[in-house]
């Protein structure tokens, strides 16, 4: 039974990386994907946003539904419809067809994505056990965006945009196979205890709409009518949601799960730090391609890194280091070096030198993530039962999703404003660009500092947990083991 589980795992985590990658390796072909379809400038970025608001707004559901009809039957249907829309999207011929195809990579992406911790915490009850299966993930899901840009790198390169999306057909097709053997039926606690239709139109409108408000406010600015406008609805039909949630005999979501400190607290320190990380990434990525001059495969290496660091901690010395410290030393110890390598990277020249002004940093965020994700991704779930497990995990996912499309939003729309402002003022292109990515990066490590400062505050230590009878069973043990 044991090798069963740690084989089901893999599949689980087979999964995840195919979608991980795809969020990443995209970026990558976007000019060539450009110049072959004929898209506008302002029509490429659907090709992420149609992703990201399909993706962002329909974790919670797919969560919940995992734990209403069967996590493994969510996952399967997930997997299925994100391996289909990947054969769409190799070989779409037009924007329009791409656009499609891109929303329901996000619809199956959500469903699979959204169950898989909560498979992970019900396969693996025991503390120590579950430490070990949720670094195996952590590694994954955080190693595989630095990997994402090296494979679009050369997927693209050496054959064509359309491979990034068609290498998804055999790991899907490999996955579903080995997913309908080796995980457990399970049936799920029923409709009935939890179909709250009114409340899933409230909450999947709200989140979709949210996400789209945050993408587009880079181009329609912040304080716009539009951005303004849209993420009051937004706001407003997620307090309609959660008004609903304490008035429904049957809520979508029980707002129980939020009792816990841990796990309330953990969800908001993801938010920051993954907006802070994301932003480094992406615009990290822009500096090394418009900057430095660095092609795809190069920057695909530079971060390889981070990857290997997160790869080399994750799996097995973060759950070691939890069971031996605690969860809050841990993720307050990798949280820092995740600020130092932030505040490293906002001294980065115009002429930069990759060992001596990027590597360290490079390093340092990477050891940092590979001790901190594990631990919040285990806190986030600590108080989870098992009828609440996908709900659980579907909205660790949601928050990691909205803090990077905030991040991401944020970040960009700062650096752009900042370099625009220098570039007026007759200050050279790549000196004005270093300027804006630079002020990204610190804004960035101040997010990470807020997230130290909640981490500190609001996560119990050890102790304050083992004292407090009310918290939930598997907190207490996730915490004490």
């Amino acid at each position: 039974m044991k090798d069963k589980r740690w084989i089901a795992l893999i599949v689980l985590c087979a999964g995840m990386l195919m979608i991980v990658l795809d969020q990443t390796i995209v970026n990558v072909a976007l000019p060539a994907i450009q110049e072959d379809l004929g898209f506008t400038q302002a029509g490429l970025a659907w090709v992420i946003n149609a992703y990201l608001i399909a993706f962002g707004g329909l974790l919670l559901l797919a969560g919940r539904l995992g734990d209403l009809i069967g996590r493994k039957r969510i996952f399967l249907i997930g997997l299925t419809t994100f391996t289909l829309a990947s054969l769409l999207c190799g070989a779409a011929g037009s924007p329009e067809m791409l656009i499609f195809a891109r929303f329901l990579q996000g619809v199956g992406g959500a469903m699979s994505t959204a169950v898989i911790l909560g498979m992970i915490v019900t396969m693996f009850p025991k503390p120590a056990e579950q430490a070990r299966a949720i670094g195996v993930f952590s590694f994954v899901a955080a190693a595989g965006a630095s990997i994402g840009l090296l494979a679009g790198g050369l997927l693209t390169q050496a054959l064509s945009w359309n491979w990034i999306f068609l290498v998804n057909l055999p790991i899907g097709i490999a996955a579903l196979v080995f997913a309908v053997r080796l995980l457990e039926n399970d049936r799920g606690v029923g409709l009935r205890q939890g179909a709250d239709v009114l409340g899933a139109l409230l909450v999947t409108s709200s989140l979709m709409l949210g996400v789209y408000t945050i993408v587009k406010a880079e181009h329609y600015g912040w304080v716009s009518a539009h951005t303004l406008g849209l993420g009051a609805v937004s706001i407003a039909l997620l307090v309609g949601f959660l008004v609903r949630q304490v008035k429904a005999a049957n809520p979508l979501l029980p707002l129980r799960i939020f009792k816990s400190r841990n796990v309330s607290g953990a969800n908001v320190v993801q938010i920051l730090m993954i907006a802070g990380m994301f932003g480094m990434f992406f615009l990290g990525t822009l500096y090394m391609q418009y900057v430095l001059g660095y092609d795809a495969l190069q920057i695909g290496l530079a971060f390889l890194p981070v990857a290997v660091a997160i790869g080399g901690l994750s799996v097995g010395l973060s759950a070691r280091l939890i069971e031996r410290f605690g969860p809050r030393p841990v993720l307050l110890t990798g949280l820092t070096l995740i600020l130092i390598g932030l505040v490293l990277f906002t001294q980065v020249p115009v002429d930069g030198d990759y060992l001596t002004d990027m590597f360290p940093s490079m390093l340092l965020m990477g050891v940092g993530l590979g001790v901190s994700f594990p631990t919040l991704m285990g806190l986030a779930m600590s108080g989870a039962t098992e009828q609440d497990a996908g709900l659980a995990s579907g909205l660790v996912n949601t928050t990691a999703q909205v803090g990077g499309a905030l991040g991401l939003a944020v970040l960009a729309t700062l650096s752009t404003g900042r370099t625009a402002t220098l570039i007026g003022e007759g200050v050279a292109q790549n000196s004005a660009l270093t300027s804006g990515f630079t002020l990204a990066f610190g804004i960035g490590a101040v997010l990470v500092l807020i997230a130290i400062v909640l981490a500190a505050t609001v996560i119990k230590p050890v102790a304050a947990q083992a004292e407090t009878a009310d918290e939930p069973e598997r907190e207490l043990a996730y915490a004490t083991e």
